[in-house]
């Protein structure tokens, strides 16, 4: 038996092909289901089964289009409700795959209701446990995503849930879903798999004596996630198309700018800051291409409303695309690519940290610092103002800035800085993005001055 761990880390997220006698055990998979389905090829072998460990809050399941491709039998949760066809997976009833291996659902409740964890056994002894958003590496899999108001019973069921799995033998492997850069964890989950006896040693959600102190942790250390996970489960429930894999149509400057100016899509530049800094189509977003650029776009930008993007040439556009379908977003109309000299744009300063700093220090400087809340409570630059990029686009800009005056704009590497500046440009403001680096650099450029 082996475990293949396919990582996608602009979720947090990983997927798992067991493979055992020549057949292929999937678990969680993501919709650009390619990677798996290549994957199980090169291992030689087929896919029995496609497991689904919860209806998933981060992104749409490529569960169901695994099934139809390969003809695996989809295995969801026997509470999930979903309404399309799989077999449902009931708390201790074995599923025999075969040649020895037999998979047991184990009804995890606390990140979802219905959550499952699947555990291995191979010729009767326990070997690996696929845990999905319940027990994970260091951390467990948070309970508010249905909402505050179910958030604490949830939780309660969680501490049961991950003290029932402790309970394995210390060998069991543990391979949950949910990782590091998840916004499904309570806290920073590790990047890795782990081991049940490992996990009972070292993982703080294992060392509360009772279910109250555990729901006190849980729930204190809460923070935000991202606006499209509220689709993301009635996408799951009732089932979406398979994803569309043809060539986006390419456009042109004019014809987008006139959508846009209809207020009929959302245009978004995913070139790199530096060159959207330089000039960029008036009322454009940029969020500039990189392994989180679908979770961004899908937390400040109108989920339901078409986009276009803006790239440069060299760019990976299919990436992009795939990364948006990833979170059920099949609408993207047009691409412009590149774009053209005379496009009529806009610019703002982006600058590197001494020319920040310099402005900084000017008199009647304002800072907007775009962390996130705990971020900010760990290390802020005195009379900052603060607002989470996402709150600047769905709460406004907070009134306490002028836009008569230049508004310096940073958060910990500049990635979210240039969303911001791009907000703040078409809103009238002048904004002066930190190009690269953060709060922490400014601060200890600061302290470096002082001493």
């Amino acid at each position: 038996m082996d475990v293949i761990s396919v990582r996608t880390p602009g979720l947090g997220d990983a997927t798992y092909l067991l493979t055992h006698e020549g057949q292929g055990v999937l678990v969680d998979p993501q919709r650009d289901i390619e990677r798996f389905t290549s994957l199980a090829d090169e291992q030689g072998v087929q896919i029995r089964f496609a497991l689904e460990t919860h209806l998933h809050n981060d992104y749409v399941s490529g569960g169901p289009d695994v099934a139809r491709a390969t003809g695996a039998e989809l295995v969801l949760p026997a509470a999930a409700g979903a309404a399309y066809p799989h077999t449902q997976a009931f708390h201790l009833e074995d599923l025999d795959g075969g040649n020895g291996l037999v998979i047991r659902p184990i009804h995890t409740p606390g990140h979802t209701p219905e959550h499952t964890s699947y555990l291995v056994l191979i010729d009767g002894e326990p070997v690996a446990l696929f845990s999905g958003g319940s027990l994970l590496v260091g951390s467990a899999g948070r309970p508010d995503l249905l909402g505050m108001p179910r958030a604490r019973s949830l939780a309660i069921a969680q501490y049961g849930s991950v003290n029932r799995l402790a309970q394995l033998p210390d060998e069991v492997g543990l391979f949950p879903t949910h990782g590091e850069g998840s916004f499904c964890t309570v806290t920073g989950a590790g990047r890795t798999t782990s081991t049940i006896g490992m996990e009972k040693q070292s993982n703080p959600v294992l060392a509360h004596a009772d279910a109250e102190s555990f729901v006190a942790a849980q729930l204190a250390e809460l923070q935000p996630y991202p606006a499209y996970y509220r689709h993301m489960g009635p996408a799951n429930t009732l089932g979406v198309p398979p994803r569309a894999t043809t060539e986006i149509r390419r456009s042109n400057a004019e014809e987008v700018a006139d959508l846009l100016a209809r207020e009929e899509i959302q245009v978004v530049d995913i070139r790199p800051r530096a060159d959207v800094a330089g000039g960029a189509l008036p009322g454009s977003t940029a969020i500039e291409l990189s392994e989180s650029f679908g979770t961004w776009l899908g937390w400040v930008l109108e989920y339901d409303k078409p986009v276009s993007l803006v790239a440069n040439p060299d760019q990976d556009i299919t990436e992009a695309v795939v990364q948006l379908a990833r979170i059920g977003k099949d609408d993207v109309c047009c691409t412009v690519s590149p774009l053209p000299e005379d496009a009529a744009t806009d610019s703002y300063a982006s600058v590197q940290l001494p020319e920040f700093l310099e402005q900084l220090e000017a008199d009647g400087a304002q800072l907007l610092d775009v962390r996130s809340p705990s971020e900010f409570a760990s290390q802020s630059v005195p009379g900052s103002i603060h607002r989470y990029l996402p709150d600047l686009f769905s709460q406004g800009i907070p009134a306490a800035l002028d836009p008569a005056r230049p508004v310096l704009v940073a958060c910990g590497s500049g990635y979210r800085a240039a969303i911001a500046a791009s907000l703040l440009r078409r809103s009238g403001y002048t904004p002066v993005a930190l190009a690269t680096g953060g709060i922490g650099d400014i601060l200890a450029a600061s302290a470096r001055t002082a001493a």
